[in-house]
């Protein structure tokens, strides 16, 4: 069986984080490794995870941002496939992992993704978006289309492979990651039919017109390191198709 590196990056996350820790903790897959890597948090982050004995790594100390935090995180990983939960996110129940591992059981299948919910910052069941994802083809990138991080696990040899996140990018780090592991390199990418992952509302990208405006120069510049062109209306497309979650329950 495989073991799944789970990482958490967490900065004065307090208020959320052990949400994450239970949902992980309380999972039926045996094999899981979570690692924390910590901002050097000034509030009770640090005595949070130490509550919780199924975490298997802890880093605190200074990072330059989300990205590098998780960078840190895959070099420390030692499991056969790697995902990233956010410190405000949850596992949606018990059995993702297991279901995750399950769709690695075949050779051929580099990546995993599913749906996830956006929820209340205060009430993890009241739904306010919902991100379904659909069956996995990379021309859907063309279209606007893309996996909800969190969702997404791949082998980690992937990124010996491939590369990690790009630190250059301020908010659109994980959409290159996917681009180029998908698109540029078309690896096969399976698709688990169900919400996975519970997301609280908010995010950087989407705090303000100029950091959407900010982020979407950030999309179309993914795909042109990664040497690949996108239709005219990708770019533009992409924000709009978001409209389409509020409207699913």
């Amino acid at each position: 069986m495989c073991t799944i590196s789970v990482i958490t990056a967490t900065y004065n996350s307090a208020a959320t984080v052990e949400d994450t820790l239970i949902s992980v903790g309380r999972q039926t897959y045996p094999y899981i490794e979570h690692i924390i890597i910590d901002g050097k948090s000034t509030d009770q982050t640090l005595d949070l995870v130490a509550r919780h004995p199924h975490v298997a790594k802890l880093i605190s100390e200074p990072d330059k941002g989300i990205y590098d935090a998780m960078n840190k995180g895959i070099t420390l990983a030692s499991g056969d496939v790697v995902g990233i939960l956010n410190s405000d996110d949850i596992y949606a129940h018990n059995r993702v992992l297991e279901y995750v591992a399950r769709l690695f059981k075949d050779p051929d299948v580099q990546a995993v993704y599913s749906d996830l919910q956006y929820v209340k910052a205060n009430n993890l069941n009241k739904v306010v978006r919902y991100w379904k994802s659909g069956e996995y083809s990379s021309q859907n990138f063309f279209y606007g289309w893309m996996p909800p991080h969190p969702t997404f696990f791949v082998r980690k040899q992937l990124y010996d492979d491939c590369g990690v996140f790009d630190t250059s990018f301020k908010s659109a780090a994980d959409y290159e990651l996917m681009l180029r592991f998908l698109v540029r390199y078309n690896l096969p990418a399976a698709y688990l039919p169900e919400v996975t992952v519970k997301m609280r509302v908010g995010g950087m990208s989407n705090a303000s017109l100029t950091n959407r405006w900010r982020a979407n120069r950030e999309d179309r510049r993914a795909w042109d390191i990664n040497g690949l062109t996108p239709y005219f209306f990708t770019i533009p497309l992409k924000p709009f198709r978001k409209l389409t979650q509020f409207l699913i329950k």
